[in-house]
């Protein structure tokens, strides 16, 4: 089960991070940044957050899938 949710993990963290670097217009990622813009305000600050953390979603996702880290 470790497989599944590592993938779906780490294809969640790869929309993050391609939606960060194009600043996208898609309905989901519009609501994620405008919510966003609260905390960091308006600016390129948004999107560089959504970069970083998706591509550290996406490497934990990863791992996760592959089974090295949080074995149970």
């Amino acid at each position: 089960m470790h497989q599944t949710f590592g993938i779906l993990m780490a294809a969640v963290g790869l929309f993050m991070l391609v939606c960060g670097t194009m600043k996208s217009e898609f309905i989901v990622y519009r609501l994620l940044v405008a919510r966003s813009r609260l905390l960091w305000g308006d600016g390129d600050a948004v999107h560089r957050f959504y970069q970083f953390s998706g591509l550290v979603v996406a490497i934990l996702g990863t791992l996760w899938a592959m089974g090295l880290i949080w074995r149970s």
